[in-house]
């Protein structure tokens, strides 16, 4: 007897259908083969499922079992299958009640005991789903809340087989999850840190409001222990809050990673990303034989943190180029070829020499210029030709720890901050970019043409401080952004001023 199940598998972020096709024959010796190319973890399901109907007291049919997974061509790994075939293998020896099963979509690992454990891409799953017309979906407990918050499908959570057949026998109610999933967003987007937290540091501040006000990207350099690490931790508080569609595209990609929480349906914060110095590329851009995404597709629609950065390996930061570029990361193998979105701001951190005191007044620097220079040459040309704004962080003044006064809260940098991408918005729509950071040189020389006063200290920036040629067109962009924050429609002498002092790695600063 043929029996028929609805699956699903995850390529990248995006999920397609998988039939589980069961049958039952006689003549031939008594075993369970999977058959559509499976990999290690489904090979090894036959055994799991095996012993799962055994101590959920199902008998085994005494006939050679072969499972199908189509389509046949496409690899499939992972453990979701275990469950639709479990329920398979029931529906052909008659244990399941012989229902049109089309509208039903099955995913879950099983325990030895028939437990069902939660599985990886949930999400995805869910919309694939939705897009499909297939409105129901049997998940493991634990991948409830995220396949419930996709509209348009009902999400049954189940604990076990037994409860599995006991629905699909109609002796339980079907009773959905449904989630309030504007609710959701807002819930889950508090976040536990706020810049009133940051003593002093007034024109870092400043800066890292500008940085955001224009999505462009930034590198931070100070002495050890002058908030560094403080300040950018702060970044995704003051960033525009996630959109939903934004917050389901963010949470695909920690669901596909398995780094999603059971008790969280939906990720409404800023992705928060700060890989350590050895990282590998693989590490980074993503990677594996069945490729999975890095740190920069986890930091989509949020924050990627380099600390240290002259300390991570040159190649590793090379491989930065194209997401920064494009806004996602295409990975090549032999049999596939994935590509995962990577759209972040670039936060980055660094010590202004090898020893680390360079220009501080309460601790002598030992090193000589070569060496600052050969410490800065770690950096490649390139990636620091994408980085719109290099801030100096000198240390905190005592004076500064002990005040009292207030700092501004996030919330108020972000209302500016909202304002500022509204008149951006506004501005650049028909192009299809969305901050001045992605602006070409055609809109640039459309909306930042300088007047004769910005020109002229564009002029000595050039010629006396030793900035190169590619700092033109950053400092016109960010001294876009400081107009947009102000309100004001054309650029003025004081942006240009303060856009400049933003280049401090673009001339020999410790000169």
């Amino acid at each position: 007897m043929l029996f028929r199940v609805q699956s699903a598998a995850v390529f990248g972020i995006k999920a397609y259908p998988v039939s589980v096709e069961v049958d039952l024959s006689t003549g031939r010796k008594l075993d369970l083969m999977t058959v559509g190319l499976p990999d290690t973890a489904v090979r090894e399901s036959s055994e799991r499922v095996k012993a799962a109907l055994r101590n959920c007291g199902y008998v085994l049919p005494p006939q050679h079992i072969t499972i199908n997974l189509a389509p046949a061509d496409v690899k499939k790994e992972g453990s979701a299958f275990d469950l639709p075939m479990a329920v398979g293998i029931l529906g052909a020896a008659g244990s399941v009640r012989s229902q049109n099963l089309s509208a039903f979509l099955f995913m879950g690992e099983l325990s030895l005991d028939g437990s069902v454990r939660p599985v990886k891409g949930t999400l995805s799953m869910a919309v694939m789903a939705r897009d499909k017309g297939i409105d129901r979906l049997i998940v493991p407990e634990a991948n409830a809340r995220e396949a419930a918050v996709v509209d348009g499908v009902r999400a049954f959570p189940v604990r076990s087989l037994s409860q599995v057949v006991e629905l699909l026998n109609g002796r339980q109610p079907w009773i959905p999850l449904v989630v309030d999933r504007q609710q959701l967003l807002v819930q889950s987007s508090n976040y536990d840190v706020d810049f009133k937290d940051v003593k002093g540091q007034y024109q870092a501040k400043r800066a890292l409001e500008v940085a955001v006000a224009g999505g462009h990207n930034i590198i931070l350099i100070g002495p050890p222990g002058s908030g560094k690490t403080m300040l950018a931790r702060r970044l995704p508080t003051i960033l525009p809050p996630m959109s939903f569609e934004e917050a389901i595209e963010t949470t695909k990609i920690h669901s596909v990673a398995g780094l999603l929480s059971d008790r969280v349906g939906l990720i409404g914060m800023r992705p928060f990303r700060a890989p350590h110095h050895t990282i590998s590329d693989a590490g980074l851009i993503g990677g594996g034989t069945v490729p999975r995404p890095g740190e920069v597709s986890l930091a989509h629609n949020g924050v990627l943190f380099l600390d240290e950065l002259p300390e991570f390996h040159r190649h590793v930061l090379d491989v930065l180029r194209q997401p920064i570029e494009d806004g996602e990361v295409t990975i090549a193998r032999a049999s596939m070829s994935l590509t995962f979105p990577a759209r972040f701001m670039l936060a980055a951190a660094m010590n202004p020499c090898q020893c680390g005191w360079f220009g501080d007044t309460f601790h002598e620097c030992t090193c000589t210029p070569p060496l600052i220079q050969r410490y800065l040459a770690r950096i490649s040309g390139p990636l620091m030709d994408r980085i719109d704004m290099h801030i100096q962080v000198p240390a905190v003044k005592y004076k500064e720890l002990v005040q009292d006064d207030k700092a501004e809260e996030s919330t108020v940098i972000r209302e500016r901050i909202l304002a500022a991408r509204r008149i951006q918005f506004q501005r650049l729509e028909p192009f299809r970019i969305y901050c001045n950071a992605q602006m070409t040189p055609r809109t640039l020389r459309r909306f930042c043409k300088p007047d004769a006063e910005c020109e002229k200290q564009m002029e000595n920036a050039i010629t006396r401080l030793g900035l190169s040629a590619r700092a033109y067109d950053r400092i016109l962009r960010v001294s876009r952004t400081m107009a947009d924050l102000e309100g004001q429609e054309r650029i003025q002498a004081r942006h240009v001023a303060e856009a400049i002092q933003y280049r401090t790695l673009d001339r020999t600063y410790w000169q």
